[in-house]
């Protein structure tokens, strides 16, 4: 498939409280990334993700990562498609070129680069 889903992140207020309970709910190892944000591994089937806390302390988000090959031609297809960009393209510190987009309707999406690209 192309540009196939990821990565997934769920953020809320309380990053512990969520991290315990999608551990306990669906037996995930979960392991801490950086203060407020850890990796969750379902293991088997199924993509990786992370359950932290909001960057403003707000409502949280849940959302999803499409891997593409070029972040900023994605935001520019994107935009010209009706969606908005919300972070441009972005170097996450030890990680991945992302960026986050709104599509037409509001829903918040990310997407990731594809690590050929980078």
């Amino acid at each position: 498939m192309a540009n196939p889903v990821t990565h997934f992140e769920v953020v809320g207020k309380d990053a512990e409280l969520l991290q315990k309970f999608y551990a306990a709910a669906f037996g995930w190892e979960v392991k801490p990334q950086f203060p407020g944000y850890a990796m969750a591994r379902p293991g088997g089937k199924g993509i990786s993700g992370g359950i932290g806390k909001a960057d403003d302390g707000g409502a949280g988000y849940v959302t999803f990562y499409i891997q593409v090959a070029d972040v900023n031609a994605a935001l520019g297809s994107i935009s010209s498609l009706g969606g908005r960009t919300i972070l441009p393209e972005t170097r996450v510190p030890g990680g991945p070129v992302i960026g986050l987009f709104h599509d037409p309707e509001g829903h918040l999406v990310g997407l990731v680069q594809s690590r050929g690209a980078e």
